[in-house]
């Protein structure tokens, strides 16, 4: 036991610190090319702290087991968009800037009602669904680079390294991310296993939130660097990574199902990126306030005490 916990501080060590320098690294490439960090967030942050999620889904295509893909996309949707933002915007509220709220957010919902609308249509993400997701992507990645948006100018922290060196900090944070945060989930399962938890428990708990830990340790780390955009765009990216690459790149390898999700994941999940959307209206200046940041949580733990209750009393 006592190996398992000195294994799970070492991976909570390393998120910490991974997470540190990543968003070093990706502020000071910000400032290096020109680009907002909205962007950098949305790209190379978002892609990054997704990496784990994609490996997974892929793998698990090509072994004919992708059907846990849309699963896990809509899990961790939820958990980025009401607890990671809800907890970074309790820290510091997020400036939206207005292509935010005329492009991103609404994008961002259009992927997750596209989504959404397959599974109850059809159930099923067919091989021409998975290249229409994988078209979509691409267009909006390459639209959000020609298109920048450098209208929220936040506070320059830290150095202005050379390009080399902020990408050996973006590689090595994402490294640590992805290390450390397997370490954590795979001791905290052995720790949950050795005092007598369920496995459904330790899915719904440990695994579900292990998988985004990465997004979550790095917008907290943005939040106290007053990087707000940097988090907003890694909390956008990720969902539209997800979605979008994710699941169309495991579509075409393999059609997937939607078995396992019910109306309330689907509700719980359109419900998320709506009032990302509202939160805009209901602050000042166009943020993501504390008070938001306190609703999204709270839907977020309702939503947890709902899935103990599923598999331990419905």
């Amino acid at each position: 036991m006592c190996a398992y916990i000195l294994w799970l501080l070492l991976g909570l060590a390393l998120v910490v610190v991974g997470s540190d320098i990543l968003v070093d690294g990706s502020s000071s490439i910000a400032r290096r090319l020109g680009v907002s960090e909205f962007v950098i967030g949305l790209t190379i942050v978002g892609m990054g702290t997704s990496a784990p999620e994609m490996v997974v889904s892929f793998i698990g295509a090509i072994e004919g087991n992708a059907d846990i893909s849309v699963g896990n996309v809509v899990g961790s949707n939820i958990f980025n968009t009401l607890l990671i933002l809800g907890v970074t915007a309790m820290i510091l509220p997020i400036a939206i800037t207005p292509t935010n709220r005329k492009r991103d957010i609404p994008f961002n919902i259009a992927a997750t009602v596209l989504l959404i609308a397959l599974g109850l249509l059809g159930g099923t993400v067919s091989r021409i669904d998975g290249g229409i997701f994988l078209a979509l992507f691409i267009a909006y990645m390459v639209f959000s680079f020609l298109k920048d948006d450098k209208t929220v100018v936040e506070e320059p922290t830290g150095k202005t390294r050379n390009i080399f060196i902020s990408m050996l900090f973006i590689v090595g944070g994402i490294a640590g991310l992805i290390w450390g945060g397997r370490l954590f989930v795979d001791n905290a399962t052995k720790i949950a296993e050795k005092i007598g938890v369920s496995d459904k428990f330790i899915a719904i708990t440990i695994l579900a939130g292990g998988t985004s830990l990465p997004e979550l340790a790095t917008c907290v780390v943005a939040a106290i660097k007053k990087k707000g955009q940097l988090a907003l765009g890694n909390i956008i990216g990720s969902n539209i990574f997800n979605i979008l690459l994710i699941i169309g790149g495991s579509a075409i390898i393999t059609p997937l199902s939607f078995k396992g999700m019910d109306y309330v994941d689907l509700g719980v999940l359109f419900a998320s990126s709506i009032l990302l959307f509202l939160s805009i209206f209901t602050g000042k200046n166009s943020r993501v306030g504390r008070g938001d940041g306190i609703a999204l949580t709270l839907l977020w733990l309702l939503y947890m005490i709902y899935l103990i209750l599923e598999i331990t009393v419905l």
